[in-house]
């Protein structure tokens, strides 16, 4: 145990000190304070020393230098079991500094709110994370107190233990602070590779809030958590059970489609993270049934996405399949009270999320990975029609849709779609051809289309022989879109005017592994 004796207070955040001082004064322990913390604490009516005071020096630049001087430092690294540390406390007549609770400018507030870069700077903490490093690397003698949420468990300390501490306690703190120090580093770190467009710095710091534990991973006997940039993530779960490693998973695939849409339209329904139907019919409720009939085995127990607000009759039609998850930008209160009948149905808002700024991490064997994610929008410029056979302006437009959703399907890919609606997904075949075939039988299984004019093809990455068109074409395939790059580009330019089919070079491949 080590008894509180002095402590030093200065915070940004200056909420919740009435009780924090009153447990203070109640064990006579001193406090150092200085700036806007000295004068909150005074007019909370405590005592208190101001920093300039218990130095004997004033504050100098502005505020810039306060608490970055030997006596504060040296209280709070002074070793209490060294002789020769206690020998030169008393020789400079510096004094053991116990407690310290500091937090830090609010740097990443700051940056949410303003672009001014000398704000930005002037909002970049230093007294505040150096008195924190030297409390949490002494947590042998001293307590470090670094966020309002801790004050809880100080003063719980503190009465449990007659205003001393614990080894275990400080321990704790100390990590704790370190943690808070790193972060906080990470994002100055962060702020200025940006400014400067170093994306891919010589060391990467990340940073990142706890958002959960996870039950488990992928499989149970997988530790998991999710972690995120911000303090808490642009969606909200409205109801249902917890979600789970692979919920999550599921649930990014899905909204990665689902923005990647027209606004305000379009139904996405995900299963294991591949798309098994999506469909930007203007009519939502007729949007979601399109999309269901492109795989309705696929769809039990998956994940619906909706890009738009869900109503009373499209709830309704939701309710009548098991699905783990229903995501919208918003339900209607008639719509909440029919889904909320099922108790284990995990229900999603994502009507605040954005995916603007994001970079694409995937870790493994203590390496990570790091991409710009592929959500460019299209434009007709991107493209080049190579074959004689031109596409109307509504073919063009249902291969860019089937182009779209492409490249949200693990590779090799293949997507057929009519009407901008999937009508067969081929997704994560080792071969191109395989792709081709379960896209085609998945279309035959569901699909009752008597005429197959119209039906599209589109490919994530270029045909290396010309049997994956081939195949294709013979099962009704009209239009085909894929990159160009194959040394057998002409071959298959070749064949697609012998066929009289439409084809589309794409200048980008999108493979997604």
């Amino acid at each position: 145990m080590k008894k509180i004796k002095k402590a030093l207070i200065s915070v940004s955040n200056k909420e919740k000190l009435m009780p924090l001082l009153k447990t203070l004064s109640k064990y006579k322990i001193k406090v150092i304070s200085s700036g806007g913390t000295y004068k909150k604490i005074k007019k909370l009516k405590y005592k208190c020393i101001e920093v300039s005071k218990f130095t004997n020096f004033p504050e100098v630049l502005n505020g810039r230098v306060k608490t970055l001087h030997p006596k504060i430092h040296a209280g709070i690294l002074s070793k209490r079991n060294n002789k020769s540390h206690k020998r030169e406390l008393v020789k400079n007549n510096f004094e053991e500094i116990d407690l310290v609770i500091v937090n830090f400018y609010p740097f990443e507030e700051i940056l949410k709110n303003t672009k001014n870069h000398s704000k930005i700077i002037e909002n970049i903490d230093i007294g505040g994370p150096t008195m924190v490093r030297a409390a949490a690397k002494n947590y042998n003698d001293v307590t470090v107190i670094t966020s309002s949420k801790q004050y809880e468990k100080l003063i719980y300390e503190l009465n449990s233990n007659k205003g001393s501490t614990s080894l275990s306690f400080r321990q704790k703190m100390s990590e704790e602070a370190f943690s808070e120090t790193a972060y906080y580093d990470a994002l100055i770190s962060d702020y200025f590779n940006k400014i400067s467009k170093n994306f891919f710095p010589k060391k990467k710091i990340f940073f990142s809030n706890l958002i959960e534990k996870l039950r488990y991973g992928e499989n149970p006997h997988q530790r998991s958590a999710i972690y995120s940039k911000s303090k808490k993530l642009d969606i909200s779960q409205i109801h249902g059970k917890q979600l789970s490693y692979n919920n999550y998973n599921d649930i990014f695939s899905a909204l990665m489609i689902s923005k990647s849409l027209p606004k305000n339209i379009g139904t996405v329904i995900v299963k294991h993270a591949n798309p098994c139907g999506v469909s930007i019919h203007k009519d939502h409720r007729k949007s979601y049934q399109l999309a269901l009939s492109s795989d309705p085995v696929s769809a039990f127990g998956g994940i619906v996405s909706c890009n738009y607000k869900i109503n009373k009759n499209l709830a309704l039609d939701l309710s009548k399949i098991f699905l783990e998850v229903i995501i919208a930008n918003g339900f209607e209160k008639e719509a909440l009270k029919i889904l909320k009948k099922k108790k284990n149905l995990r229900i999603i808002d994502a009507n605040n999320l954005s995916f603007k700024n994001i970079e694409n991490f995937i870790s493994n064997s203590n390496s990570v990975l790091i991409q710009s994610p592929d959500m460019n929008p299209f434009h007709k410029k991107n493209f080049k029609i190579v074959s004689k056979k031109k596409p109307s302006a509504i073919e063009f437009k249902n291969l860019i849709f089937a182009f779209n959703i492409c490249r949200f399907v693990k590779s090799n890919a293949i997507v057929l779609a009519k009407n901008n609606t999937t009508v067969g997904i081929g997704s994560g075949q080792p071969s191109r051809l395989d792709s081709c075939k379960i896209a085609i039988n998945k279309m035959n299984q569901f699909q009752k289309i008597k005429n197959s004019n119209g039906i599209v093809a589109a490919s994530d990455a270029f045909f290396p022989f010309v049997d994956g068109i081939e195949i294709l074409v013979q099962a009704g395939i009209t239009a085909v879109i894929q990159p160009s790059g194959s040394i057998r580009d002409k071959e298959i330019i070749k064949f697609a005017n012998q066929t009289g089919t439409i084809l589309v070079f794409s200048k980008t491949r999108h493979f997604k592994h």
